[in-house]
């Protein structure tokens, strides 16, 4: 946790002793009363909060948040839905890496029963993302959808910009090798048994251009972290 993250409603209430990131404040960095950490409110701006009163039950916070976030990098990932715990891997750790929405899609060979987790169900979904972000130092969070079929995802995103399926058994060139020249990307990454003829040909057919991140199939997860951190140095550089 590299900064400390908290909702808009939350800058006038005190917090309890037992809130896990008071607890963190206090217990993990050693704050005390008058201290200053790193704060930020969801998809808002960041600064510093002030422990300005620590009790047996509650603490007080001032916020000094005056800091505007630069914009998430342009890619959207679509990602076929997996089990929950690769779910809830890919929430965080693409966050992290950095990715402006997430949409995880029903495929043809996912287990439909993922969409109906309590990952999902519950909102604990957003737990995840925002861990992510503060991994990151931001405040921003990527749009998340969920349960939705393929042919829906690229009906509702925005496909200006370039579009990339990653695919280990018929994409001809690596991810490296793609020429980039739009300034955004939609990058589609299957489920954990990958695309089926018909998703790629669907994908094909709206303008997706196969690509592979080498000849050793990586886990879903690991496929969305390297394929994001391959992309996001491609717009730094």
């Amino acid at each position: 946790m590299n900064i400390v993250l908290f909702e808009e409603n939350e800058t006038g209430t005190r917090f309890a002793r037992d809130d896990v990131r008071i607890n963190h404040v206090t217990e993990i960095l050693g704050r005390k009363t008058g201290d200053r950490f790193d704060a930020g409110i969801i998809n808002g701006k960041s600064g510093k909060a002030i422990l300005s009163r620590i009790g047996e039950k509650y603490v007080d916070l001032q916020f000094e948040l005056n800091r505007e976030e630069p914009p998430l990098p342009p890619i959207d990932v679509i990602v076929g839905l997996s089990r929950p715990q690769t779910n809830r891997k890919i929430l965080q750790e693409a966050t992290t890496v950095g990715a402006r929405s997430l949409t995880f899609v029903s495929t043809e060979r996912g287990e439909p029963s993922y969409a109906n987790s309590k990952l999902w169900k519950t909102g604990e979904w957003r737990r995840h993302v925002v861990a992510g972000a503060a991994q990151a130092f931001s405040t921003l969070i990527p749009s998340v959808v969920f349960g939705i079929s393929l042919e829906e995802a690229i009906a509702q995103l925005d496909f200006s910009g370039e579009r990339i399926a990653m695919d280990n058994y018929e994409a001809k060139r690596h991810l490296a090798d793609i020429q980039f020249s739009q300034s955004s990307i939609v990058v589609a990454i299957g489920s954990e048994r990958g695309w089926t003829r018909s998703e790629r040909r669907a994908l094909r057919a709206e303008e997706f251009e196969l690509a592979h991140l080498g000849g050793r199939p990586l886990r879903t997860e690991t496929a969305v972290v390297a394929g994001l951190s391959f992309l996001n140095h491609r717009f730094r550089s």
